[in-house]
C-alpha cells in the first residue's frame, strides 16, 4: 500500500477501481491544517487527465503494470496496430483513445513498450526522446532578436513543433514525446 507521501510523478495507483498515474505531485500546508497533496492524475485506461487533493492519511494500492517490448506496425482508421519483439506472430491493436496525445509522435517500425493491466494490453509508452525527420519547413526569416526565432514545422508521423530557424527540411531532430518540444538536431 502506498501513502500520500508516496504520490510522487511517475507513481502507478489504482483509483476507483481503475489504474492511474501521476503527472505531477504538489504538497501544500496551510497554516494548522493537515497537509494536503494536489495532483494530476491521468487514467491509463482511458486517457481521461483529471485534478484530484489527497489528504493525509489516506492509503492506495499501488497498480501493478507490466510493460512488454513491442513495435508499432501501421495506422488504419484511427486504429493502430503493433506486434510483440519476442514473437512478431502476435499482433495487437490500440485506438486513439487508448494511446493519447503520444500518438503524434509514432512512426512505423518504432520501438515502444506496452503496458499491461490484469493480462490486458492497455495502452503503449514511448521511450522518453525520439528522432523524426523534418518534411516541410518553411525559410527561417530573420527578424527582431529579441527572442530567440522558431518556426512551426512538420514531422514525419504527422505532428508539428516549434524549432530554431537553423533547422532544415530533411534534417532528424530530436523530441521530447512528454512535452512535445525540440530537443536538438541530430547530425
Amino acid at each position: 500500500m502506498l501513502t500520500h507521501t508516496d504520490l510522487k510523478k511517475g507513481a502507478q495507483i489504482i483509483l476507483d477501481g481503475q489504474p492511474c498515474e501521476i503527472l505531477e505531485a504538489n504538497s501544500m500546508k496551510k497554516a494548522q491544517r493537515r497537509p494536503v497533496i494536489q495532483t494530476k492524475i491521468k487514467n491509463l485506461l482511458t486517457g481521461n487527465v483529471l485534478e484530484r487533493n489527497f489528504q493525509q492519511g489516506e492509503v492506495f494500492e499501488e497498480a501493478e503494470i507490466l510493460k512488454l517490448k513491442a513495435k508499432f506496425l501501421y495506422t488504419h482508421r484511427d486504429h493502430y496496430f503493433f506486434i510483440e519483439e519476442e514473437n512478431p506472430s502476435k499482433r495487437f491493436e490500440l485506438t486513439i483513445e487508448q494511446i493519447g496525445v503520444q500518438v503524434k509522435f509514432l512512426k512505423p517500425n518504432q520501438p515502444i513498450e506496452a503496458l499491461i493491466f490484469n493480462e490486458k494490453i492497455i495502452s503503449i509508452a514511448l521511450p522518453i526522446k525520439v528522432n523524426l525527420k523534418v518534411i516541410e519547413a518553411p525559410p527561417g526569416v530573420q527578424g527582431d532578436r529579441a527572442q530567440g526565432g522558431t518556426k512551426a514545422v512538420v514531422l514525419e508521423s504527422g505532428a508539428t513543433a516549434d524549432v530554431p530557424l537553423f533547422v532544415e527540411e530533411g534534417d532528424i531532430i530530436e523530441i521530447n514525446t512528454d512535452t512535445g518540444e525540440y530537443v536538438k538536431r541530430v547530425e
